[in-house]
């Protein structure tokens, strides 16, 4: 008899989708320098910055055999000169790394680390890697945002974007326009408040611990250590932020006083599948518990955190009212400030950006995401009554990014048998 073709022969059953849970092992950052002709890494190269973060979380943890890593990724918005040629294998052989151990580079603009951490946790997440490094690195001063760069005239011509959608500061001076409850007064507040946390946070010793040391070498004045962040202005007033004029427009209420100065830097984090961790003996300082980008009109990209934070709340089962701890990148202290009103949280809420921000220490682009992440780790520590914290930051060109995580220190926190918090 011949073969009824109208119904698909018999399969075997598919094996269900393999989930592992994820985990932030550690992390670690060069101190920023600003991104100028004197600035503290003006004589040295960007690559160099991201290989100091591997070398130091190698250094940090000795029970990871270096072959047990399987990807390196690493991210930059410039891709270019000494940020360039797939960074994630480049900085792999130049930290030491085997030869086996594969690396590229990556960009979602501010969000490239945070965008190198979740694409390897999904791989951990599936199981086709055990370990990995993730990252960014950031030479403001060598490769200025969108240098050399050349946008398809389609963008303007066929109306695709607005004409100022790609000066982030005017997309800043925008979100002051949709919500007239930004304005210049709260902003100004909430830039002096960054500089002032940060300062607090830096006499507590709660910042040198995740910095690795960066040699430096000047023509004109030989040899140097870096071994902390030149952006901030500890004693910032109210008063002398009202004295600053507005760049981005004539009248505006975007200052230097609350937006990120340009910046210098670079920093990369361990992560790992937990049993994995458990196996090897490496710390859990985190657990990935569900992570979002979403897009919005790019003229008002400071908005991006709100849709991406929706979505990751949503896929977690989580709402607002079950995060304790918040890391929100400060591009701009008015893209802040439309989170928080988003979500009804009042502009000096403790939970918030507790070490300051971008304001105050820099936004060394595609490597900020990983400072938040690693700030996270370290007040999950300081505060084991906190379960459920975020990270996330607005994305040039009209995009965000967020990543929910779990504190292991949390009594509801079931860890596999083995693992450690730390």
């Amino acid at each position: 008899m011949p073969t009824d073709t109208s119904r698909p022969a018999a399969r075997s059953p598919r094996p269900a989708a393999l989930v592992r849970r994820v985990v932030f092992v550690d992390g670690v950052r060069t101190p920023f320098g600003r991104a100028r002709k004197d600035g503290l890494y003006a004589h040295t190269r960007a690559d160099d910055l991201s290989v100091k973060t591997v070398r130091e979380l190698l250094r940090r943890h000795p029970e990871l055999p270096p072959e047990r890593i399987d990807e390196v990724a690493i991210a930059a918005t410039t891709q270019q000169g000494d940020q360039g040629l797939t960074l994630g294998r480049t900085v792999g052989v130049l930290a030491g790394l085997p030869r086996s151990v594969p690396g590229y580079a990556i960009d979602r603009m501010c969000a490239g680390a945070m965008t190198a951490v979740t694409n390897t946790a999904a791989a951990i997440g599936f199981g086709a890697q055990d370990v990995a490094l993730a990252g960014g690195v950031e030479h403001m001063g060598h490769h200025p945002m969108g240098f050399d760069a050349d946008p398809n005239p389609r963008f303007l011509s066929e109306r695709l974007v607005a004409n100022d959608a790609l000066n982030m500061g005017v997309t800043a001076e925008n979100l002051h326009d949709k919500f007239p409850a930004l304005t210049r007064e709260r902003a100004d507040a909430y830039g002096v408040a960054s500089q002032d946390k940060y300062a607090a946070a830096l006499a507590a010793g709660k910042i040198e611990p995740d910095l690795v040391p960066v040699a430096l070498r000047d023509p004109e004045h030989g040899w140097g250590l870096a071994t902390a962040d030149e952006p901030p202005r500890p004693g910032t007033t109210v008063e002398a932020i009202q004295k600053l004029s507005t760049p981005f427009r004539a009248g505006g209420r975007v200052t230097a006083g609350t937006a990120a100065p340009l910046t210098d830097g670079a920093a990369s984090c361990l992560l790992a599948a937990e049993e994995t961790a458990a196996e090897l003996g490496l710390p859990t300082r985190m657990r990935m518990v569900s992570f979002a980008y979403a897009g919005v009109e790019p003229e008002i990209m400071g908005i991006g955190p709100v849709p991406a934070t929706v979505k990751a709340l949503d896929r977690a089962g989580l709402s607002i009212e079950d995060i304790g701890l918040f890391e929100i990148n400060e591009a701009f202290a008015v893209q802040v400030l439309s989170f928080l009103d988003a979500f009804g949280i009042a502009d000096d809420d403790p939970r918030v950006n507790q070490y300051g921000g971008a304001i105050a220490v820099g936004h060394p682009l595609a490597s900020s995401g990983v400072r938040l992440m690693t700030q996270l780790a370290r007040q999950f520590e300081e505060n084991p009554d906190v379960r459920f914290g975020l990270t996330t930051m607005c994305v040039g060109l009209g995009q965000g990014g967020t990543v929910i995580w779990e504190n292991p220190h949390h009594a509801d926190y079931e860890p596999l048998e083995g693992t450690t918090a730390k």
